[in-house]
């Protein structure tokens, strides 16, 4: 008499997904330093699996946030998740350039450069308040999904959620539709993440293999003091948070939000680990889809704490190269300046170093420091964007707590992704 057999799960279907990664990256480290020019070829397979993040990007974040402000029906509790979640990105954005700051003066990365400024350098010319609250609002809501404006798709999307609850039983249709789409989104996201391990692996490779050794040697202070700075953002702030605020496991929640925090590292894209965020956030921490569909896309986008931290640093780092005191002044105006430039920080590869010419600027620091870093940023933006994400999934998980939206049997569940 034959027994059917159930099919046990293969190997890596029983290794947690972040785990799986966090191997890929180990390797990808390796294999760059290893083979350089070989590893260069990789960078196909890496950009391959970037592409198919970023197709995810615009109608992810346009549906997600209809979904989540149709699923938060009472505008009263809208508003207050709005103040809730643009509070906390403030406070914690203000830390980390304190923080930044501190480990600028611990350390002194710049000391002994005995650089000399020219005052020939000129910053990038970085939008003013005005200018970015007027181009919120898209003239063409088409161009704004063509072109991928994420801020003016966000202000389209609560506009268009808004709008839906308001009409009411009309609406219901649409409302189920966006609902069904953001589900199908969801899938396709873990669909896309099975092939993460491989994507990250190539990405990282290609990445060492491109920035050898003997570019990060002459500032190694640097980027270690910002790594460092990083890493206690990590464990003293939000975990701090997750511990005291939440009440919850800090360490469950980095073990919930790892798959995030490696995407983000190898990507250096905060837009772009976006879906991988989302997943996070509903899967590993119990977050509901109107909390986390509307928290991550916004703090994608304004939340930039890791941008803050790379931003104290090197004002204290580009003063002590240039042997520059400053004074109180000057730190209390680079922790506002920092703070609200990060607002206005796209979430995209690069961007850092327009709002760091911003800050030089405002304390009167010279703009030849944007050269001295301009050779390592990639290197920097991978710690930042990590920093940046880890903010978003933890704002995320606070709101949720804190809104009665976040279920602790799959926050605490061992079977985290």
């Amino acid at each position: 008499m034959s027994q059917s057999k159930t099919a046990s799960p293969s190997f890596l279907a029983r290794v947690p997904l972040w785990q799986q990664i966090l191997v890929g990256l180990a390797l990808g480290v390796v294999v760059g330093m290893l083979f350089k020019s070989g590893a260069q070829a990789l960078m196909p397979v890496g950009t391959l699996f970037l592409n198919a993040i970023k197709m995810l990007i615009v109608p992810l974040v346009f549906i997600s946030l209809v979904a989540g402000i149709t699923a938060m029906s009472d505008s009263a509790k809208l508003g207050r998740i709005s103040v809730k979640t643009i509070t906390i990105y403030l406070i914690t954005t203000a830390f980390a350039v304190s923080i930044g700051l501190l480990f600028g003066t611990l350390f002194s990365p710049g000391e002994g450069m005995h650089m000399v400024a020219s005052g020939s350098a000129e910053a990038k010319q970085a939008p003013s308040l005005v200018q970015i609250l007027v181009g919120l609002v898209p003239t063409n809501p088409v161009t704004a999904f063509a072109e991928g404006n994420i801020l003016q798709i966000i202000v389209f999307a609560i506009a268009l959620g808004v709008s839906m609850n308001l009409v009411g039983e009309k609406a219901a249709p649409a409302i189920r539709l966006f609902d069904s789409l953001a589900e199908v989104l969801y899938k396709l996201t873990d669909l896309v993440m099975r092939f993460a391990p491989i994507g990250v692996f190539a990405l990282i490779a290609g990445v060492v293999a491109s920035h050898g050794i003997e570019v990060l040697l002459p500032l190694a202070g640097v980027i270690g003091v910002i790594y460092l700075a990083s890493l206690a953002h990590l464990l003293l702030i939000y975990g701090g948070l997750i511990g005291g605020l939440a009440r919850l496991s800090p360490l469950r929640f980095f073990r919930g939000i790892a798959p995030a925090l490696a995407v983000a590292f190898s990507t250096s894209s905060s837009s772009g680990t976006l879906p991988v965020s989302i997943e996070c956030a509903r899967k590993n921490l119990g977050v509901s889809q109107g909390v986390a569909g509307f928290v991550l896309p916004v703090g994608a986008t304004i939340n930039m704490d890791g941008t803050a931290i790379y931003q104290g640093v090197l004002a204290l780092f580009i003063a002590q190269a240039f042997g520059i005191d400053l004074n109180a002044g000057q730190y209390l105006m680079i922790i506002l300046t920092a703070t609200l430039a990060s607002i206005g920080t796209a979430g995209i590869p690069g961007a850092g170093l327009i709002m760091l010419g911003l800050v030089l600027s405002s304390v009167g620091l010279p703009l030849e420091g944007v050269a001295l870093i301009a050779g390592i940023d990639r290197i920097l933006d991978m710690a930042r964007t990590t920093v940046n994400v880890a903010g978003d999934l933890m704002t995320t998980t606070l709101v949720g707590n804190s809104e009665k939206e976040l279920d602790r049997d799959i926050y605490n569940s061992d079977n985290a992704a």
